[in-house]
């Protein structure tokens, strides 16, 4: 017998079933059945995600704030202007607490070169007080060298808010507008933002001789950008009638 003549016989081939990822194929009534085992984004969910996304994104602007606070503070802006304003802070009985010391000998530095026509110092005082945070400063610069007919008094603020409307009037009745806040560097960007919320062109030159250092002040700078933060959002005046 030939190879041609030999019976031929067919091996039957198994047929293997494909069974996808996403679905599972099962017996129902006789027929098979596919279900779907997709994920369906559910209302729990889908808030889980909003609010993991508003999360970040007010890190981010937190952790951006923040570097700016900490920027400003170390850029002196010290150019020509229509006056030197010192931000007010503690004093006792007429002497200027270390912190406002050393914002004022800034402004003892910055004099001699001539950059403003007048130096407006600020702040009032406590009920208990005999000299307003104005008065003492005034005082030490006077003794520093800085002409007493140059000063010019803000001192009825109780906050950085209300002593810069102070300053603002005071710039306004003279026709003046441009001003370099001399402050702490934690406190200067938020200093500057709220004078140009009054309608001032601020600058900053910063002490460089801070009492607030290390801890206190890291703690001050996160206080600041949080502070900024919303001030950004809810506007500087309001703010300050918030927290005082």
């Amino acid at each position: 017998m030939s190879d041609a003549d030999a019976p031929t016989t067919d091996v039957p081939t198994a047929e293997v079933p494909v069974t996808y990822e996403a679905d599972v194929v099962g017996p129902h009534d006789g027929e098979a059945v596919f279900v779907d085992r997709r994920r369906r984004r559910t209302p729990l969910g889908l808030a889980v995600r909003v609010i993991v996304v508003l999360f970040a994104v007010a890190l981010t602007y937190y952790v951006v704030t923040l570097y700016q606070v900490w920027s400003t503070g170390r850029r002196d802006q010290a150019r020509p202007v229509d006056a030197i304003v010192v931000l007010g802070a503690a004093q006792y009985d007429g002497r200027p607490s270390p912190q406002l010391a050393a914002r004022l000998d800034q402004v003892v530095a910055l004099w001699p070169r001539g950059l403003a026509p007048i130096v407006v110092v600020t702040g009032g005082k406590q009920p208990a007080d005999r000299f307003t945070e104005a008065e003492a400063s005034a005082r030490y610069l006077v003794e520093r060298g800085v002409p007493e007919e140059v000063l010019v008094f803000e001192n009825t603020g109780r906050s950085t808010y209300e002593s810069l409307e102070g300053v603002a009037e005071l710039m306004r009745e003279r026709g003046l507008r441009t001003v370099l806040l001399v402050t702490d560097p934690f406190h200067a960007l938020r200093s500057r933002l709220s004078a140009e919320e009054l309608g001032l062109e601020a600058y900053v030159s910063p002490t460089g001789t801070s009492v607030v250092t290390g801890g206190s002040s890291f703690a001050k700078h996160l206080k600041e950008a949080a502070g900024i933060s919303f001030g950004r959002i809810m506007g500087f005046d309001r703010l300050s009638g918030l927290t005082g």
